[in-house]
This record gives structure tokens, sequence and C-alpha cells, in this order.
């Protein structure tokens, strides 16, 4: 349960960021090869190309990242068991 409910916020997370980034990206991608802005193209370049591309992106690659440390969290031993001593 605790990795699904990880693997849930990293999807959030990750979509989040996702979204951010691909704005970013789109509005750079925007300015250096001068897309023209008629109507609005450039906007609607951004904003419904780049940003879903960020947030299928981003929404995978932080469900897999949190799945992830969710998996090896539990492999982790958290208390070991003391050594046993042989006194003769």
């Amino acid at each position: 349960m605790k990795i699904a409910l990880l693997a849930l916020l990293g999807l959030a997370l990750g979509a989040l960021g996702g979204a951010a980034l691909g704005i970013g990206a789109g509005l750079a991608w925007v300015e250096i090869f001068k897309t023209t802005s008629f109507e609005g193209h450039n906007g609607m370049l951004v904003f419904f190309t780049f940003m879903p591309l960020g947030v299928a992106i981003g929404g995978v690659g932080g469900a897999l990242l949190f799945g992830i440390i969710a998996i090896r969290d539990a492999e982790i031993a958290i208390e070991r068991e003391p050594v046993r001593r042989h006194d003769p």
C-alpha cells in the first residue's frame, strides 16, 4: 500500500513539475525559433503541445522514481538483530 501511495504522490508531483518544465521549454522554443504570434499561435503551441508532453513525461518519471524509492525502502532492514557473543 505504501508503494502505491508513494507512486501516486510521485505521479502528482512529477506532473506538476513536468508541466512547469514543459511551459519553460515551450517558451524557449518560441523565442529561439521565432514562432509567429499571429492569432496566438505561439501560446497555443506552448500550452497545447509542450505542456501536455511535460505533464506526461514528468508524471511517468515521478511515479517510477517514487515507486523505485519505495520498493528499495521496503527491502532495507530498519532494525538489525544484535550479534550474539559466545563467552567461553
